[in-house]
């Protein structure tokens, strides 16, 4: 099946870790934190391994970003809200963890005619300008994922929450560029 063939590059996930945090504190206590609250409002703390990063918010609120599966998101989060805790911030003992986008990579292994894949996707679905940018953009609904199809036969499928979707999002195009004979 064609799914063994898609590649998770990021996920972005949110969670709370509490009501409000000390963002100066925090990065006096996590040893390679970054807070230039002039230039970005968060404080940004970058895990090694997995090789992830943590955006953390006055408000509590808190992104990881850059992992490629579940499981760093989840190991991503729990570092740092350890780390936290140990530094004597107040933080959740589990919080909440929402996916918000993933991308993903797949490949046709073919080369694409982008003029008439435009057309036959329907151009209610679909923004293509080479002028402008050397993809076609292509906009699915249910799911509710955008794929980027490029020339050489690479798509890349964003606005996903969940693999199944992007699993999804990769056969309805595998289909409807079969059925309209533009898959070789």
């Amino acid at each position: 099946m064609v799914m063994k063939d898609i590649v998770v590059e990021n996920i972005v996930a949110s969670t709370t870790l509490a009501d409000q945090l000390d963002l100066d504190a925090i990065a006096l206590a996590l040893e390679g934190a970054e807070y230039e609250p002039e230039q970005f409002p968060g404080l940004i703390y970058r895990l090694k391994n997995p090789k992830t990063a943590m955006l953390i918010f006055r408000s509590g609120k808190a992104n990881c970003t850059g992992a490629k599966n579940l499981e760093d998101v989840k190991t991503c989060i729990t570092t740092v809200k350890d780390m936290l805790d140990k530094a004597g911030v107040d933080v959740y003992p589990d919080p909440e963890i929402t996916v918000q986008n993933m991308v993903a990579v797949y490949d046709l292994k073919t080369d694409l005619n982008l003029n008439a894949i435009a057309i036959s996707l329907g151009l209610e679905n679909v923004e293509y300008e080479p002028e402008q940018f050397p993809g076609l953009v292509y906009r699915i609904y249910d799911p509710k994922v955008v794929m980027l199809l490029f020339g050489s036969g690479k798509v890349v499928c964003t606005g996903a929450r969940k693999m199944e979707d992007i699993e999804t999002a990769v056969k309805r195009l595998r289909k409807e560029l079969s059925d309209a004979d533009l898959l070789h």
